[in-house]
């Protein structure tokens, strides 16, 4: 089993609803894998360097649960999203889960 997370920065370059768009996502991977969770309350801040400046982003993560890992699936579904939201990358990862 794989736990499959989705970065996505709450205050997306592209001009769109954001809560229709993560209930979107949200929708399309229940249907896709039977359920997802949304992490919205408070989003989470991230800080990186790049070209010696600090940047800050805030995201929102949706999580995933799937047995079966298909990356093509996932890679073009990531590119999918830089689209729409007008990124440049997006962090999709997928982490092993032992259920206990």
């Amino acid at each position: 089993m794989h736990l499959v997370q989705l970065f996505i920065p709450a205050t997306p370059r592209a001009s769109i609803d954001f809560e229709d768009f993560v209930a979107s996502v949200q929708r399309e991977m229940t249907e896709r894998f039977g359920g997802a969770t949304a992490y919205l309350s408070s989003p989470a801040k991230g800080l990186w360097s790049k070209d010696r400046n600090i940047e800050e982003d805030e995201i929102v993560v949706i999580e995933v649960m799937t047995d079966d890992l298909d990356r093509n699936w996932w890679h073009q579904y990531r590119r999918k999203l830089e689209h729409m939201l007008n990124q440049d990358e997006l962090l999709v990862r997928a982490l092993p889960v032992d259920k206990l």
